[in-house]
């Protein structure tokens, strides 16, 4: 495709997050450092889906007040500092237009049925698989990048990787040093 016709179809083609609007889709270690990043270099985050509620803002989220209202609740639910809550079907917020989103929180959140609702320029996966084979074939064909959980989350998966091979050897976190102390 060439450089025009992809400014043409995906619209704005200027650079970086200051101004651009993002869904994070799960508000866990994952999404919350990613939206807090995103607002520090003045990307706008509209919404923001959990378990069971969703919420948007036309101008922003403030995230810091979204996460401690989250951690004081345990939800969503009653977060009055929302233009709009939905509790009743939170991921129907995925379908919403934005500029980028960010799936940070289930396997398969974006799949055959949902993709071709999906209104965005492009998708980083922040959860382990949050986009199905057939939902990215989909997103593709539409022009809508997608860039996959292993180079998005990588430093994650590295931790999830090495956290794996010491608990199948049953190694408590002090024997890792010990080891490599006593060889070298």
């Amino acid at each position: 495709m060439k450089i025009q016709s992809f400014i043409d179809k995906v619209g704005d083609p200027t650079l970086g997050i200051s101004g651009k609007t993002f869904t994070i889709q799960g508000f866990g270690n994952v999404g919350y450092w990613a939206a807090k990043f995103l607002e520090k270099d003045g990307g706008k985050i509209t919404h923001i889906i959990e378990r069971d509620a969703a919420i948007y803002k036309a101008d922003g989220i403030d995230v810091e007040h979204a996460k401690a209202y989250l951690i004081e609740h345990g939800s969503f639910k009653g977060y009055d500092a929302a233009d709009e809550l939905e509790v009743k079907d939170p991921l129907s917020y995925m379908e919403r237009p934005v500029d980028y989103i960010i799936p940070a929180a289930t396997e398969k959140s974006i799949h055959r049925v949902n993709a071709e609702k999906i209104q965005c320029r492009a998708v980083f996966e922040g959860a382990n698989g949050p986009t199905t084979f057939a939902g990215e074939e989909i997103l593709n064909s539409r022009g809508i990048v997608v860039a996959p959980d292993l180079m998005v989350n990588g430093g994650g998966v590295t931790c999830s990787y090495f956290e794996w091979l010491k608990n199948i050897d049953h190694v408590s976190p002090g024997k890792m040093t010990k080891k490599f102390d006593e060889k070298s």
